[in-house]
């Protein structure tokens, strides 16, 4: 018999998510670091290229331009991402 198990990724948000951990089985929820992107990258390029200048650091400061990680606050394991 052959019997296969999958992992699936659990489904997260841009904020904190009560979840169990894959890794530690406890009910938990996520610590949430916010992490710059190279679609945070280039939108600050874009504005610098249309003379938006002043506004560059703009994508840097704001989480919408950032995927979400979730880690396990727990044993400090990486969930999941939660990508705009």
């Amino acid at each position: 018999m052959y019997v296969c198990f999958f992992s699936i990724a659990p489904a997260v948000g841009p904020s904190s998510t009560g979840i169990v951990c894959p890794s530690c089985r406890l009910s938990v929820m996520t610590n949430v670091r916010t992490e710059s992107t190279t679609r945070t990258h280039v939108i600050a390029i874009l504005l610098c290229v249309f003379l938006c200048w002043p506004c560059v650091c703009l994508p840097y400061c704001m989480d919408s331009c950032k995927n979400a990680n979730h880690y396990c606050p727990n044993c400090g394991s990486f969930i999941g991402t939660y990508q705009k």
